[in-house]
Order: structure tokens, then C-alpha cells, then sequence
């Protein structure tokens, strides 16, 4: 039974992390790189575990916000191209970069992530909402792709919460930004593959893939239901500490 508990907890972790995600259009990296970051992963590898299991777990969101109705095709349009070109250069470069240099300044990046989330949740005033979708929305994919391969997940905190503080329907936002994602998420995915070993990693790809994908259509139907300002104090909070604690175990 001992050999099986590491993968049911990264089954855990990626059932939560996706019913976050599916709920809020963020953190399902944010959270479950925190996570192994804080385990003592490099941040190379804990990127690619994430986003190797993402390709699953991203794939069954999107479907599922597409059969709901949640996806917004020009916002798509203007997400995914420069999305996926910014996070495939990110994912290189990570691979080439030591991983015990550069891990304290990827969980600083995480608890900055932390603070936006409790930032967003107290300030969850909505605009008018615009079906408009200009060049900027484009820049900002390039931004949230480029920071989603760096620190293992931020697609969604700083795509979905910047569209939706300009003024667009959340609905919609949530639904084509996880419908994008999993372009974002293939493209980075496959730089891993060709440039790092994922043999000792198997668990947690597996885990991760396991937990996501169940949670995935159970979070799209959840988008309405949740407290969502209740659960972003949460999210973010966790982050916070988890990114705390590991860059103190990095320094000292």
C-alpha cells in the first residue's frame, strides 16, 4: 500500500488544483507547481510534470466549456498563437538554466501570483462587459505564456483576471481561457519532452493527469455554483505560504 501513496497524493493535488482551475480560469499550475516546488522538485522538472498532465487535464476543460458554451472564438483567436509561441521560448530557456539558482526567484514569482489572487478577490467589481477584442489582448497572451512555462502555471491568473478586470463577461473569459490553454500547455510540453528525462517523474505526471481529468467536467459545470471570492482568499493564501516557505528553504 506504501508504494501507492505518493501518487494518491499527487492525484489529490491535481483533483484540487483542477476544480480551482475549471472554477476560477486560474491556478491550476500556480497551485500544483507551488506544491512540488515546496517538495524539492527543480523547476524545470516541476514545470513539465505540471504541464505534461496539463495536456490531459487542459484538453478535458476546454472540451467541456466548448459543450457548455463557454468559449468566446475571437477572444481564442487573439489567446492562443502568441500564447503558445511565448510559452515554448520560456520552456527552453528554463531547461537551460540551473535549477538550484533559479528556484528561489520562480517562487518569489508564485507569491506574487498569491498576493494577485487575494488581490482580485477583494476587488471583484465588474465592469460593463465587451465582446471587443483588441492587439492588447494578444500582448497579454504573450505575457501570461511566457510566465506559465517560468513558473509552472500563471495562464490563467494573469490572463483571466486582466481580461476580466477590463470589462470581459467571466463566463466567457473562464471558458476560453482554459479552451486556449491547452494549446499554451501542448506547446510547452512538447519543448519539455525533447529536452529533459521524465523517467523518475512518472507519479507525478500520472497522479496530476488522474486527479485533473476527473475534476476537469465537474469544476466547467461549477463555474456559477462556487463561492468564488471565498475560494481565492483560499487559493491565494496557500500559495503564499507554500512560496514563503521555499524560498526561505532556499536561502538558508
Amino acid at each position: 500500500m506504501e508504494e501507492y501513496l505518493p501518487i494518491l497524493l499527487y492525484v489529490l493535488v491535481g483533483f484540487a488544483a483542477q476544480m480551482i482551475d475549471g472554477a476560477l480560469g486560474m491556478a491550476y499550475g500556480v497551485s500544483s507547481n507551488t506544491f512540488l516546488l515546496s517538495l524539492g522538485l527543480p523547476p524545470a522538472a516541476a514545470s513539465a510534470s505540471v504541464h505534461m498532465a496539463e495536456v490531459v487535464t487542459t484538453g478535458v476543460s476546454g472540451f467541456s466549456h466548448w459543450r457548455l458554451g463557454n468559449v468566446d472564438w475571437g477572444l481564442v483567436k487573439r489567446l492562443v498563437v502568441p500564447g503558445a509561441i511565448a510559452g515554448g521560448i520560456a520552456a527552453y530557456l528554463l531547461t537551460s538554466i540551473d535549477g538550484n539558482m533559479i528556484k528561489p526567484y520562480i517562487s518569489a514569482y508564485l507569491l506574487i501570483m498569491g498576493i494577485v489572487i487575494l488581490y482580485k478577490a477583494f476587488n471583484l467589481t465588474q465592469r460593463k462587459p465587451t465582446g471587443i477584442h483588441t492587439a492588447r489582448v494578444s500582448a497579454l497572451a504573450v505575457v501570461g505564456g511566457f510566465f506559465d512555462a517560468i513558473g509552472g502555471g500563471g495562464w490563467g491568473p494573469i490572463v483571466t483576471t486582466t481580461l476580466v478586470a477590463r470589462g470581459k463577461d467571466p463566463r466567457l473569459t473562464i471558458g476560453s481561457v482554459n479552451f486556449s490553454e491547452f494549446f499554451i500547455t501542448l506547446t510547452e510540453s512538447l519543448v519539455f519532452i525533447f529536452t529533459l528525462s521524465f523517467g523518475e517523474y512518472w507519479q507525478i505526471i500520472l497522479g496530476l493527469l488522474i486527479g485533473g481529468a476527473i475534476a476537469a467536467p465537474l469544476a466547467a459545470r461549477m463555474t456559477k455554483k462556487l463561492p468564488v471570492k471565498a475560494l481565492m482568499i483560499m487559493v491565494g493564501s496557500i500559495i503564499i505560504v507554500l512560496s514563503i516557505r521555499t524560498i526561505l528553504m532556499a536561502v538558508f
